[in-house]
């Protein structure tokens, strides 16, 4: 876990609704069932963010890294699910839909953890004054998500940020100079409500002005799901049907940075845990090849077995 532990559970749940109050994902873990001897208690909670960091305890060093593997992948999938880690025997009968993960710790303990994704709803930033874009930004409120319409004069490259979804709904009256404001922002999403026509005379100017082919990929240009033919405000129904569609595949700038940044993975050759292939993994080099663990106890009986069987071999350590 990291250095800032919360002292207990309802501390988590404060940071909870912080990060869910900054737009920010995370995971929300909770011990659910314990078997001791296990340091997690039931109820205990904790917080894992995008990054893997950790807020919070639900055990020691064998339970951490299965958490955070769980959790990031929980995250990426959008689904809830019962984690169960321990020793196989403590297991049970277990709910279906249950992940049940086997580690050989030294505690001999176990514990079912619910591990439970937290989603921002959508930020909707619709750019326009006509009635598609009142439309819009009516049906996107009935979902719960957040949202503005900003008329094209006022809008303004600090009315985003790389959590927005655009739509640029100005249809004719200063599409270009919104356009690029826009694209300065970096939202997660960008779209703009115009004929096909138009759009392909807006990648031309925008082309002109030295915008970078990665940046016009990105514009989604007519937006919307092709509904056949529409009436002005049913586009507005065929923009947030896309948008809705996409939404999961939708993440800010610093989300896809952080799924680059990712640590790669090795497994304990000792208890068979996946585990970070970092310093935290309790790295130790055998013959030229480096080795990870889940806690220095797997790492010490590792090492005593390879400096046995060196002496076994007639070789030095």
């Amino acid at each position: 876990m990291s250095n800032e532990l919360l002292a207990d559970g309802w501390g988590v749940l404060e940071r909870a609704v912080e990060l869910r109050r900054q737009g920010k994902e995370f995971v929300l873990a909770t011990v659910v069932w314990r078997e001791g001897p296990s340091s997690g208690q039931h109820g205990s909670r904790a917080i894992v963010t995008p990054s893997g960091e950790t807020f919070g305890w639900i055990g020691g060093a064998c339970a951490e890294p299965v958490l955070i593997r769980e959790a990031l992948q929980a995250l990426e999938e959008r689904e809830s699910h019962l984690l169960a880690i321990g020793s196989a025997e403590h297991f049970g009968d277990l709910p279906n839909g249950t992940t049940a993960i086997a580690i050989a710790c030294q505690s001999d303990g176990a514990m079912q953890i619910f591990i439970e994704p937290i989603i921002p709803v959508p930020e909707l930033v619709v750019v326009g004054r006509s009635p598609m874009a009142r439309t819009l930004c009516r049906l996107a409120s009935d979902l719960d998500w957040n949202t503005q319409l900003i008329d094209g004069p006022e809008f303004s490259t600090e009315a985003i940020s790389s959590r927005s979804l655009v739509v640029i709904a100005t249809q004719g009256h200063g599409d270009e100079d919104v356009i690029e404001s826009a694209l300065a922002g970096t939202p997660a999403y960008l779209g703009v409500v115009a004929s096909s026509q138009r759009s392909e005379a807006l990648r031309g100017y925008l082309a002109d002005r030295n915008i970078s082919q990665y940046l016009l990929d990105s514009i989604r240009m007519p937006v919307g799901l092709d509904l056949g033919k529409t009436t002005h405000r049913e586009v507005a129904v065929a923009v947030l049907a896309e948008l809705v569609k996409m939404r999961p595949l939708l993440k800010s700038a610093r989300d896809r940075e952080l799924l680059i940044e990712r640590t790669a993975e090795a497994v304990d050759p000792v208890c068979g845990m996946t585990v970070n292939a970092d310093r935290s993994g309790h790295p130790l080099k055998v013959d030229g090849e480096t080795y990870y663990f889940c806690c220095l106890g797997c790492r010490s009986q590792y090492e005593n077995e390879a400096v046995t069987t060196d002496f076994a071999g007639g070789a030095t350590c």
